[in-house]
C-alpha cells in the first residue's frame, strides 16, 4: 500500500534450527538485533563457578584440553578478548560469567563490551552504572533483550560491583533495519545524530570467508533460495551484518582508548561475529593491526567431555565445549 510502513525483519541466525547453521554446533549470531537475578549491590557479586561436567576448554592451537584457569591466563595477555556465544545456551553464559571474572582477578582495567546494548542508550548504561538511575529505570530505558535478567545482568553487575565501564558497542536496531531495506546508502540519509551511532569506516567486502559463510548460512534458512532478487536482499541482509560489525569494532576500539593504556576489553557476541577471527574481531583488527585479541567460541554439546573439537579448531584460540541442555 502507497505510503505504508513496509517492516522488514532480520533473521537471528542464532535461532536456526540447528541443523540449519554452519555447522550443527555453530554459534551463529543475528544479523541484526531481534531479541530485543544476580547480585546488585556494589561489591556484592558473586560468579557462578563453571563445574567440570558442564564444559570442557580446548586449546586450538594443539587440539588439547586444558583447564578453565590456563584459558583465562592466556585471554588475559589480550588487549581484546571475543567471547562468541549462541545467545540461549545456559552453561554458555554461565562460562561467560567465570571468564570475565578471572580476567578481572588478572588485570586491573577491564572494559566490558556487549553486542546486547546499542550505542543510543550508553548513557543509560553509564548512569546505572555510576548510580544515578536504579534497576527498573535502567531496564525501562535500555531496550534490554528478553533473555536479559538471566543471561546478561551477572555481567553487568560484576562490571557495576567492580567499578569497570559497560559498552553499549552495537548499532541501533532500527537503523541496521534501514540498511537491511536500502543497503549501506541508507547511512547517507541519516540524520547526524543518527549518524554517529553508527560507524565512521564502513567496509563491506564479498570476496572474503566472511560473505562465503553468511550466504550458507542465510541460504540454508531460506531454503536454498536463489536468483538476482533472492541474492540482492541477502546482500542488504550482509550489508546490515558489516554495519553491526564495524560499528561495535569502533566501539571496542575507542573504549579501549578511553580506558587508558594497559586495558583490556572483554567483548560478548554471538559467535557469528567473531568465530574464524572474522566479522567483529577483523575489524577491530583492522584498527588497531598491532593490538593482542584472542577469540573464545562456545559450542554447546550434550557431551562436552567426550565430543570431538576437530572441527571447531578453527573457530577461535580457545574452544569451550559446553553442556547443552536444551533441544
Amino acid at each position: 500500500m502507497r505510503g505504508a510502513m513496509v517492516r522488514v525483519l532480520i533473521p537471528d541466525l542464532n535461532q536456526l534450527p540447528m541443523s540449519m547453521r554452519l555447522t550443527d554446533s555453530c554459534a551463529a549470531v543475528c544479523v541484526a538485533l531481534l531479541l530485543t537475578g544476580c547480585a546488585g549491590a556494589r561489591g556484592s557479586v558473586a560468579p557462578a563457578p563453571v563445574p567440570n561436567a558442564s564444559h570442557r576448554v580446548v586449546d586450538a592451537g594443539n587440539g588439547r584440553t586444558i583447564s578453565f584457569a590456563a584459558m583465562a591466563d592466556a585471554a588475559a595477555k589480550a588487549d581484546v578478548v571475543f567471547f562468541g556465544e549462541q545467545h540461549d545456551d545456559d552453561e554458555t553464559h554461565r562460562a561467560e560469567l567465570a571468564l570475565l571474572e578471572a580476567i578481572g582477578q588478572r588485570r586491573t582495567k577491564v572494559v566490558l563490551s556487549l553486542e546486547m546494548f546499542e550505542r543510543d542508550v550508553q548513557a543509560v548504561v553509564s548512569s546505572y552504572l555510576g548510580g544515578t538511575i536504579g534497576d527498573s529505570a535502567f531496564r525501562a530505558q535500555s531496550r534490554p533483550w528478553p533473555n536479559y535478567a538471566a543471561d546478561y545482568r551477572p555481567l553487568v553487575e560484576l562490571a557495576k560491583a567492580r567499578g569497570w565501564p559497560v559498552v553499549a558497542s552495537n548499532i541501533p536496531r532500527r537503523l541496521a533495519s534501514a540498511v537491511s531495506r536500502r543497503g549501506l546508502v541508507a547511512v547517507d540519509s541519516m540524520t547526524p545524530s543518527d549518524r554517529a551511532f553508527v560507524a565512521r569506516d564502513l567496509l563491506c567486502p564479498r570476496d572474503d570467508k566472511y560473505y562465503t559463510n553468511f550466504l550458507e548460512v542465510m541460504g540454508a534458512g531460506h531454503g536454498g533460495a536463489a536468483g538476482t532478487d533472492a541474492r540482492s536482499t541477502m546482500d542488504r541482509f550482509y550489508e546490515a551484518q558489516c554495519a553491526k560489525d564495524e560499528t561495535m569494532a569502533e566501539s571496542i576500539v575507542e573504549a579501549r582508548a578511553a580506558a587508558g593504556s594497559g586495558a583490556i576489553v572483554v567483548h560478548f557476541n554471538g559467535a557469528f561475529h567473531s568465530d574464524f577471527g572474522l566479522g567483529t574481531a577483523s575489524r577491530v583488527r583492522r584498527r588497531l593491526p598491532r593490538a593482542k585479541t584472542v577469540v573464545v567460541s562456545a559450542v554447546p554439546t550434550p557431551t562436552p567431555g567426550t565430543a570431538d573439537a576437530t572441527g571447531f579448531l578453527d573457530r577461535g584460540q580457545f574452544i569451550i565445549l559446553a553442556l547443552r541442555t536444551k533441544p
